[in-house]
């Protein structure tokens, strides 16, 4: 028997994809990770990191953590805090979703809501960092989880890695996977390495985001790129970049809904549409695994609302069935 909700994260399933990617050659799988219990993979390194800062003493009875978070990180640290009983506070901003701030809550999260961007960058980012350090310096016992530089967010992923490698006959030949704080895509790049695995790759960035030296620009897909480069960032850990534009996003999710009845969030829209991006390039027999971060009903309101897709993109429903073309495809580096 399982020992607590905590011991169940990990061991998503894997499953082939059929349908949804036409013309192929290859075989193509998916690694669900909505299937862990707070609904994405950022329970992994949630539950690491704190485990982690509890068997070291850094996080004691009564101890605070506080971190920022555009959503899934924030929920899977409110999970585990829930479990060992500690206060969380966690620093959104106006971009976070009512429905996850709802999420934050009932798991009993305090949320402290950064009004203003940081008036040296103009980013949110920045202004929610600023934020978690003031919260620190008054809050006695408290705890930084700091997902974006802690080296038990990335280590959390050799196990996802490794349950890939378990589920899979034969070698893993191309990987697919959306970056945000870089915690993923290192993680499972240190396991390959370290396997001397022949997989290579792919990040897969938004247009806006500069982590692989992209120009910033607005992005509408909360934890899908950065406006900052992230600590857990490193030159070598990706063999190639895949951009994808927000209608990106928005085509692969309801492609994914329709054709093979995957709930799945904005990111793992976006790691489908690299797909179609270079599927001329993987060869026949080929093993491709993407990574879907996280569940579609975070995104009902937005992704999934007919409403905010016609105000932000105008009609495009054509897209849904149709094969990708120019106007929604972004460009590899």
């Amino acid at each position: 028997m399982n020992q607590g909700i905590i011991s169940v994260i990990g061991n998503t399933p894997l499953v082939e994809l059929k349908k949804v990617v036409k013309d192929i050659g290859f075989n193509l799988y998916a690694k669900l990770e909505a299937f862990n219990p707070g609904g994405s993979i950022k329970d992994r390194p949630a539950t690491n990191i704190i485990s982690h800062a509890i068997e070291t003493g850094e996080i004691l009875p009564g101890t605070t953590v506080i971190e920022s978070s555009s959503g899934n990180m924030g929920i899977g640290l409110a999970q585990v805090c829930s479990y060992y009983s500690l206060r969380f506070i966690c620093v959104v901003d106006p971009k976070t979703t009512a429905q996850n701030i709802r999420l934050l809550e009932t798991y009993g999260a305090e949320v402290d809501l950064v009004l203003e961007t940081d008036p040296t960058t103009g980013e949110f980012l920045q202004a929610r960092l600023n934020r978690v350090q003031e919260l620190l310096s008054k809050t006695k016992n408290s705890f930084w989880p700091n997902q974006y530089s802690n080296l038990f967010n990335p280590q959390s992923h050799h196990q996802t890695m490794q349950e890939i490698k378990q589920g899979l006959e034969g070698e893993i030949d191309y990987l697919f996977c959306a970056t945000s704080t870089c915690g993923t895509i290192r993680g499972c790049y240190e396991y390959i390495a370290e396997h001397n695995m022949p997989t290579q790759i792919f990040a897969v960035d938004a247009i806006g985001s500069v982590i692989f030296g992209g120009d910033k620009a607005k992005r509408l897909i909360p934890g899908h790129g950065a406006a900052v480069r992230p600590q857990l960032y490193t030159d070598d850990f990706a063999d190639r970049c895949v951009y994808v534009s927000d209608l990106d996003c928005v085509v692969g999710c309801r492609r994914l809904v329709r054709q093979e009845a995957i709930l799945a969030g904005g990111s793992s829209g976006a790691v489908l549409m690299a797909i179609e991006q270079i599927k001329h390039e993987i060869p026949a027999g080929a093993n491709c695994i993407l990574i879907f971060p996280d569940r579609g009903e975070r995104y009902l309101d937005t992704i999934y609302s007919d409403e905010w897709v016609r105000k932000h993109f105008g009609e495009v429903s054509h897209l849904w069935s149709n094969p990708v073309g120019t106007e929604t495809c972004a460009m590899v580096t």
